[in-house]
């Protein structure tokens, strides 16, 4: 493709390659370049892209592509911003594919992995659509998984995960959308049809600095979306409003444009009447928690927003999947208790389960948890006095410690505890921590294992060991019995 047909609508500052060059590929890894191709210089955080200009050229670039005028003599292509120009050229190089789909993106703190895959099911169900799917735990084109490494992929592989989605025949995409993807540009000059929100929490603030900055990367989302759903329990939906320029339907359990009224909350799941205008619908899900409330408005919101009526998708919503790694029933034959696994790992999320999993506990309920490493230390005492305080047990160990030392990471989470706040145990190893709860549950327990949710993983000092919640639960049962 020629160079001048990959700068459409990039915003261009100065050019000294030639416009009508071949370019074969676009990279921003010097590694990975190879003759003929563009390399854009990314000005990131960890290391400035264009310290590897030379190295880029050496490879055989054709031109850069950056926001700092190169040394030297260097074809170069400088742009006002290096990620949206990334964005935009992988948008052009990939034909525009998401303009062949209908797009679907959801935001927020908490929820949003429940809320895409419950929208995958429903448009399935209900259009008989082949639907693409980006997030936290992997994303899926049709009934085809792709692993994934985070929430939104950079926006160079994002676009070719469009066009593949489209070659696959999608006719819709639902995504997860990060923060973080918004604030990166990988989201740069995407145009969703609908796009939701959640709720906003404490998290990532060791990026954003503030709850205010949290919740304005995340509304810049509803300047680029054509209808919107909003929920308006959240105390910073007001604020979310603000960006919106377009139709929105706000959701509430209390009051909104889509209600729920008549929760009922079961250890089975959830049932409530849907009412939006003189339309309403009988809902039943088989996920259990007051939250699940909240995730299934936003599903039953974006379906109104695409035309699908509020029975149809109940009925959809009826025959909807558990999520793994979302208030997931290991299960525990035999046993007087019960053992869930939630991917809990904000102060907001942790309350949420636990109150949830209260709500229809017959025993006490116990919770094992810790806070991930490298990650917004703010939360950690939030999140010790939460999980001590609602929990009738609670074990605080290790989550990711990631290059962390697990143990200072517990010091951080045992500054919100006090003794009289709750009975709690501390357990560093997160093997022993699971095997500890099993062996002091009782009849009709619940044991939440909170903080891990689909992850297979745990890493301890930047390496990663397999561990899988499900599997230790069944090896200590069956040391039990022998």
């Amino acid at each position: 493709m020629k160079l001048k047909d990959l700068l459409k609508n990039v915003p261009v500052v100065e050019i000294t390659a030639d416009a009508e060059m071949d370019i074969d590929q676009i990279y921003y890894d010097s590694r990975k370049v190879k003759a003929g191709g563009l390399f854009v210089a990314i000005s990131g955080f960890a290391s400035d892209g264009n310290r590897f200009i030379p190295m880029a050229m050496e490879k055989g670039a054709a031109a850069v592509v950056t926001a700092k005028k190169p040394d030297g003599d260097v074809p170069y292509v400088l742009v006002e911003n290096d990620r949206l120009a990334l964005s935009l050229l992988g948008t052009n190089y990939y034909g525009c594919p998401a303009e062949a789909m209908t797009l679907i993106g959801v935001t927020g703190t908490n929820g949003k992995t429940s809320t895409t895959l419950l929208v995958k099911q429903v448009l399935e169900n209900c259009l008989g659509a082949k639907v693409g799917l980006i997030g936290t735990m992997e994303n899926l084109v049709g009934d085809e998984v792709i692993p994934t490494e985070r929430t939104t992929p950079e926006s160079l592989e994002l676009q070719a995960l469009f066009a593949r989605m489209r070659s696959a025949g999608c006719s819709h995409v639902v995504m997860e959308v990060s923060s973080h993807a918004i604030t990166l540009d990988r989201v740069g000059g995407v145009h969703f049809d609908v796009a939701a929100f959640t709720n906003l929490t404490e998290d990532h603030l060791d990026f954003h600095k503030t709850m205010d900055a949290y919740c304005d990367a995340k509304a810049e989302l509803f300047a680029r979306c054509g209808k919107a759903v909003v929920n308006m329990d959240d105390s910073y939906a007001s604020r979310m409003m603000e960006k919106t320029g377009c139709p929105v339907l706000r959701t509430s359990v209390k009051d909104g444009d889509l209600c729920a009224q008549n929760v009922e909350l079961h250890a089975e799941g959830v049932s409530f009447t849907a009412v939006c205008g003189e339309e309403t619908a009988d809902v039943h899900l088989p996920i259990p928690g007051r939250f699940t409330v909240y995730n299934a408005l936003t599903v039953i919101g974006i379906a109104k927003q695409l035309g699908i009526s509020l029975a149809d998708c109940a009925a959809a919503l009826a025959e909807a999947k558990g999520v793994k790694g979302r208030v997931e029933v290991v299960p525990t034959p035999e046993t007087p208790y019960s053992v869930l696994i939630d991917y809990a790992h904000t102060p907001d999320g942790l309350e949420n389960v636990i109150n949830s999993v209260q709500d229809f506990c017959k025993g006490r309920v116990i919770t094992v948890f810790g806070c991930g490493g490298d990650r917004d230390p703010i939360k950690r005492p939030i999140m010790g006095r939460i999980g001590v305080e609602l929990s009738d047990i609670a074990v605080i160990t290790s989550d990711n410690p990631r290059t962390e030392d697990p143990e200072k990471i517990i010091e951080d989470i045992l500054a919100g505890v006090r003794d009289e706040m709750g009975e709690y145990y501390v357990v560093c190893d997160r093997r022993k921590a699971i095997r500890y709860a099993m062996d002091i549950a009782g009849k009709d327990d619940i044991i939440i294992l909170a903080g891990k949710g689909h992850e297979t993983y745990q890493e301890i000092h930047g390496v990663k060991y397999h561990l899988d919640e499900r599997e230790e639960v069944r090896a200590h049962l069956a040391e039990l019995r022998n």
